[in-house]
């Protein structure tokens, strides 16, 4: 399997990504990601959606089989402004 780079993560669509928050304010915990602004992520877990900030927030998404560890200030657009400024 190839290696996935962290701009494939940050350029793709994040919206039904398994993500681990490995830091907010909320503590840690894992889900899917249902919905993106550009200052949060809405999580589904245990059959509910947890809002959590980008900023300040540290988020392992799967993607292609593969773990990739972001930042949420490296994500911190709107969806459709982040898929093209990223290149």
């Amino acid at each position: 399997m190839s290696r996935v780079r962290k701009r494939d993560v940050m350029r793709s669509e994040l919206i039904g990504l398994e993500v681990e928050v490995a830091s907010s304010g909320q503590g840690a915990f894992a889900g899917i990601v249902v919905d993106e602004s550009k200052n949060t992520l809405t999580i589904r877990r245990d059959g509910r959606e947890v809002v959590v900030p980008k900023d300040h927030s540290e988020f392992q998404f799967t993607y292609q089989g593969e773990k990739v560890l972001l930042q949420g200030s490296e994500i911190q657009f709107r969806p459709e402004d982040r898929i093209k400024k990223i290149r």
